[in-house]
């Protein structure tokens, strides 16, 4: 099997732990605020340390033997590059946090589709980063991104279901939309997977391009959900825990 399916296959594998994460949906209606803050930050500090550990720095070294001399300007130029894609994606599909906003049921309503389409969205990068690690020929690497989005996806996939729930929607039909929305990584997957496959000098870029998408996810969308409620103290604990858990993931792997 080559490694642009590996990198398909790794990807759909981690967009399918949204639906894992969205399960207990199934069982209760009620989780607390502060446990999902804390599994949120943990999900933003695994996908820092993903971003800084199997993206920036391989794209780094990958610039250096591709265009000597230039590798860190590239992967400068690919982070800029993919948090703007990022932004003007967000501004052209806007949407808003599910916990914010004026009060009332239609406005409940829009705003917690607005946040599903937000988190389908952030899904796509990250796939992207799957695909990418594994289409460079790095499998560790691979391996390492793919575990760690999986995991960082899980508590996700519960921010969706749950307010669902709350909205009146069946426990299977919140469940289903929060596993939904993990769909679109393999997607991604395919693209970056197949860019590096077939136009290797455009790695360097690609893993840079895929950093700087997922940092913006991570400053644009995650850290000010953990933060809405007052309840930062958890969630930034949380991060901490995420990245340390990543960075020895890495290590184990690498």
């Amino acid at each position: 099997m080559t490694l642009f399916y590996y990198g398909v296959i790794a990807s759909l594998l981690a967009g399918m732990a949204t639906g894992v994460g969205a399960l207990p949906a199934l069982f209760f209606t009620n989780v607390p605020r502060n446990f999902l803050n804390t599994m949120l930050g943990a999900s933003a500090g695994v996908m820092l340390a993903a971003t800084s550990f199997s993206l920036v720095i391989p794209g780094i070294e990958n610039g250096e033997k591709v265009w000597p001399g230039f590798g860190v300007y590239i992967v400068v130029f690919g982070m800029l590059s993919g948090a703007l894609v990022l932004d003007l994606i967000d501004k052209w599909l806007p949407h808003e946090h599910f916990i914010k906003g004026p009060e009332g049921p239609s406005s409940n309503l829009k705003r917690i589709w607005l946040f599903v389409i937000a988190i389908t969205i952030h899904n796509f990068p990250e796939g992207m980063a799957v695909g990418v690690g594994f289409g460079s020929g790095d499998i560790s690497s691979g391996i390492s991104l793919a575990i760690g989005i999986g995991i960082q996806n899980m508590p996700e996939g519960l921010a969706v279901a749950l307010p669902l729930l709350g909205l009146g929607y069946s426990r299977w039909k919140a469940f289903s939309i929060a596993a939904a929305t993990g769909l679109v990584e393999p997607i991604g997957g395919i693209l970056g997977a197949g860019a590096v496959t077939v136009f290797n000098p455009v790695l360097p870029f690609a893993l840079a391009f895929a950093a700087g998408a997922m940092l913006f996810v991570i400053s644009d969308e995650i850290i000010p959900e953990t933060h809405s409620k007052g309840k930062s103290r958890q969630a930034t604990y949380g991060v901490m825990v995420g990245f340390v858990i990543m960075m020895a993931l890495d290590n184990l792997l690498g």
